[in-house]
């Protein structure tokens, strides 16, 4: 899916919407068939009762695999690339044992389960956006502008107007406002800017380091002189997915958890982005890069390249130490790993001692590459804290921890 995504420039907030539904299409065969896995009815918003088929002699895992399969390649632009993996990974499944019967069963289970979630997925309204009027930037002092060198439109203005998985509004976590806008040298927001451009004027070698190491910027683009190419990378929350499997497998969690993490880190991210998304086009506030270069240093340049859309939460944040919180949940507090899920980009693997330290450094990894202000990066980390909380707190039903999660 990561690579199929990296293949069509799916954007951010659009990618954990597509594992979301994959992973419950597998989560769902899951809890199917697993007493120990809680179903979804009745804790996701508007989840469907889904009727078990009425199919035998087929394996439960094989099936959470290929409903993911069949669900990602109905639901991606470029889905029928997965065609081919599927074939292939049934091919293996032949080669390791697995009779024909069995594979023909679990497939069919698979296609009964991913119909429903298909249906499940359309009825997010995420459809109807392509309808809604193209959002046009306000031009006014201190909002977002497109940036050099793509100068592309703004990602998901709309966002907030899909259903969430777990949240009773996309306002529920709604932050601090953001430092205001002033052009005072003695304000707030401009000793915000002074600090974005000492820090990108004299950047550290391992501030470089982390920051390239969290890009993961799917718009990316590099000026070659003549002509602009695409630099295509993964998306946050592909990173976070990748994690999550490092852990998964590091902790030799069994298949039914492993499954079940995989699916509540998706909502998390998936959760995340809509909260952050609904603030970002409410305080549409500018970029450092444009704001720098009006009232600083016409010169200035990121380390990073800035992203289509407003400032104000960081996503990277927010979704961050989201994903961070349910992954602390499953696997503990303390869970050392060497993240290596940007080694393939050509990035060196990176340590770390619990799954929130790498969430505070994914935040802070904006800041040192240029595209972020502090207080985006610290109210998107709080924003995160809480979705994670809440859809922890969701899944296992504790209404008592939900009630003081609404309040903070």
């Amino acid at each position: 899916m990561t690579d199929i995504m990296v293949h069509d420039v799916t954007n951010p907030p659009l990618a954990a919407r597509f594992f979301s539904y994959a992973c419950l299409a597998g989560y769902e065969v899951v809890a199917q068939n697993d007493s120990a896995s809680p179903n979804m009815h009745g804790i996701l918003n508007k989840y469907p009762q889904i009727e078990k088929p009425a199919v035998t002699g087929y394996s439960y895992q094989l099936s959470a695999l290929l409903a993911m399969m069949e669900t990602a390649k109905k639901m991606q632009p470029s889905g029928t690339l997965l065609d081919k993996y599927e074939q292939q990974f049934l091919y293996s499944c032949r080669q390791q044992g697995i009779s024909e019967e069995v594979i023909t069963a679990s497939l069919n289970y698979a296609q009964a389960i991913s119909k429903n979630m298909l249906a499940y997925a359309k009825a997010d309204k995420y459809n109807r956006i392509s309808n809604y009027p193209r959002y046009t930037p306000s031009n006014q002092d201190g909002t977002w502008y497109p940036t050099p060198p793509g100068y592309f439109a703004p990602v998901e203005p709309y966002f907030n107007t899909i259903r969430s998985f777990t949240l009773d509004t996309c306002v529920q976590f709604k932050p601090a406002p953001p430092v205001a806008f002033s052009t005072d040298k003695t304000s707030a927001f401009f000793k915000l800017m002074q600090e974005c451009y000492q820090e990108g004027v004299d950047l550290p070698k391992d501030h470089r380091e982390v920051a390239a190491f969290w890009d993961c910027n799917p718009f990316a683009l590099q000026d070659n002189g003549h002509m602009l190419v695409g630099m295509k990378k993964i998306s946050p929350g592909a990173h976070w997915l990748g994690i999550t499997g490092i852990a998964c497998q590091q902790a030799q969690v069994p298949f039914a958890k492993a499954m079940q993490i995989n699916t509540l880190v998706s909502i998390s991210l998936m959760d995340g982005f809509l909260a952050c998304w609904d603030e970002k086009f409410r305080s549409n506030r500018i970029r450092p890069e444009t704001a720098i270069r009006k009232y600083i240093d016409p010169q200035w340049k990121p380390l990073l390249q800035t992203p289509p859309f407003p400032e104000y939460l960081s996503g990277h944040s927010t979704i961050s130490s989201a994903a961070a919180v349910v992954l602390t949940h499953y696997l503990g507090d303390n869970f050392k790993y060497i993240d290596t899920v940007e080694v393939r980009f050509g990035l060196p693997a990176r340590e770390f001692k619990s799954f929130q330290q790498a969430a505070d450094e994914a935040g802070i990894s904006r800041f040192y590459g240029g595209i972020h202000f502090r207080d985006a990066i610290d109210n998107g980390r709080l924003q995160g804290l809480q979705v994670g909380e809440w859809v922890v707190n969701k899944v296992n039903k504790k209404p008592g921890t939900l009630a003081a999660a609404k309040t903070k």
